[in-house]
């Protein structure tokens, strides 16, 4: 077994222990046994994430043996029960499906290892809980392949609350059980939609104060507008790629690069097509390791570094207030303004709705601006502000509110958003569930819901359902109701094959906000 003690300890421990106790001393301890050796773990693939069987909730292996004699059929379906935003951006169902469901992802080494662990986990050994005989037939008769039907809203379409956006179903009657099986990965979906929601919440809100303070609003004025800052936030690679792609169906600038080798594997990006672009940036340790005394120094290292384009600076290292009136507005003012590009001066601390209009008035009386046709106030080209501290949903709107109140025009700066774009948020936020809404039973459709008398809210639907157009609204069907023919629900996944294969850029497009101007961004 490997040593815990740091190499430099262990001369000195070896030395104490080799010599030899004096009479007087008294007996020392024995030494503590070793731990017993820790079991490897047969994964029968490269980890537990590729065995769908262990992809569950442990009280679902029990489920198979609890639905009523004779159901050959269990449809279910994923909606947003309500929650913060009235309506959702559905989007990530491609990548759970072309992660985790395509092709045979059942074998018999899979079985096997499920089959222990399920057997040591679940019901303290009394009874064994672990369906291998289901699984064994999926194997034989599928080969392994999952025989299930996923149809879904399109990803990036938006849909108001409150309706169906996937619905799941069992294409062999021996395999009812496998449907909400599945619930548990499934329902994960839950994450990029709610953050590709909440980023075209985001996106809105920029796009009203850009038009209310007289600028334009093309795809550069926009997209590059809020930022991804938030890889380092959240809790793991995968929710950084996951979560970094779903800002990406709504802006394009961002600094998650997991993001983009999922949407290059996942979504058809490619080289040409990049988007999620980012720029040369300092950080603190980058301005900091040139001392409070040589900070001028670093500002004019950013610049000639970087003579053309845009590169983003962090001036608030010691003093923002200094750094915007002296160092860039007095000592670096004619390098800004002779540069081939933009400086983006990054206030990093302090309330952000006051000091973003601290920063644009110190910077506006050192470079001077020009007005837009609502009379706000736009500084020179060459200088603008990021604010990358503290925005969310909610203190954008309070930003731009007190800009625009100040004087100034939205296009003065940008944002980027960390832990509140990615993180902050949870399954509740959209009160998003997976539930029942027909089984078959002795060969008769019967529908299924819930009701709970404590709680209306967690009422399900009922029978097979379509997602329908209304009108100028999108609505949900029960009961079988309406015209397959009009149903937005597409077909995404049947006995282990990707149906259709939805690209990043198409996605993007079916997200895409409107403008006053009648262009979609």
């Amino acid at each position: 077994s490997k040593s815990i003690l740091h190499p430099s300890c262990m001369g000195a421990c070896l030395a104490v222990q080799s010599t030899p106790p004096e009479a007087s001393d008294p007996p020392r301890p024995s030494a503590p046994k070793p731990p017993p050796p820790v079991p490897e773990v047969e994964m029968a693939g490269n980890s537990v994430f590729d065995n769908i069987m262990m992809l569950s909730d442990s009280y679902k292996t029990s489920h198979w043996r609890q639905y009523p004699p004779n159901t050959t059929e269990v449809y279910s379906y994923f909606e947003s029960r309500g929650g913060k935003f009235k309506e959702i951006t559905f989007f990530g169902l491609q990548y759970m499906i072309k992660r985790y469901l395509v092709g045979q992802v059942v074998t018999k080494a899979k079985i096997d290892i499920a089959e222990k662990f399920v057997n040591a986990h679940m019901g303290l050994g009394e009874m064994k809980h672990f369906n291998r005989e289901g699984w064994e037939y999926i194997l034989e008769k599928h080969g392994g392949k999952l025989p299930i039907k996923i149809k879904s809203a399109p990803e990036g379409m938006t849909v108001p609350s409150k309706n169906v956006l996937m619905t799941v179903v069992n294409t062999d009657p021996k395999c009812f059980w496998l449907t909400n099986y599945l619930e548990t990965l499934l329902v994960q979906v839950w994450y990029p939609m709610t953050v590709a929601t909440n980023s075209r919440e985001q996106k809105k809100i920029i796009v009203d104060y850009l038009e209310r303070t007289g600028c334009t609003t093309g795809p550069l004025d926009v997209l590059y507008r809020m930022n991804d800052f938030g890889c380092r936030g959240v809790s793991s690679m995968e929710t950084a790629a996951i979560g970094g792609a779903s800002h990406l169906v709504n802006f394009g600038g961002g600094d998650t690069m997991p993001a983009l080798v999922l949407l290059m594997e996942y979504y058809g990006l490619d080289y040409g097509s990049m988007i999620g672009t980012s720029i040369p940036a300092a950080e603190h340790s980058t301005i900091t390791s040139w001392t409070k005394t040589g900070e001028v120094e670093a500002f004019k290292n950013m610049l000639t570094q970087y003579p053309k384009g845009l590169v983003a600076v962090v001036s608030d290292s010691y003093n923002i207030y200094n750094a915007c009136e002296k160092l860039w507005g007095e000592e670096l003012k004619e390098l800004i303004l002779n540069r081939e590009g933009t400086l983006v001066v990054r206030p990093d601390s302090g309330e952000p709705h006051v000091i973003v209009v601290e920063v644009l008035d110190i910077l506006g009386k050192a470079f001077g601006t020009t007005t837009t046709s609502t009379g706000h106030k736009l500084l020179p080209p060459q200088i603008r502000i990021i604010q990358g501290d503290g925005v969310s949903v909610e203190s954008l709107a309070d930003i731009l509110a007190a800009m625009d109140k100040a004087g100034w025009a939205a296009a003065n700066a940008a944002f980027g958003s960390g832990g509140a774009l990615l993180q902050k948020l949870n399954r509740d936020t959209q009160k998003c569930a997976f539930k029942c809404c027909e089984a078959v039973v002795d060969g008769k459709p019967r529908p299924v819901f819930k009701d709970p008398i404590t709680d209306p809210g967690k009422q399900s639907k009922k029978g097979i359902l379509k997602l329908v157009k209304q009108g100028d609204t999108i609505v949900t069907l029960t009961e079988g109701a309406g015209d397959p023919a009009e149903d937005l629900l597409i077909d995404v996944f049947c006995n282990g094959e990707l149906l259709v294969e939805q690209t990043v850029a198409e996605i993007r497009k079916r997200a895409a906000v409107p403008c006053k101007d009648g262009t979609m961004v």
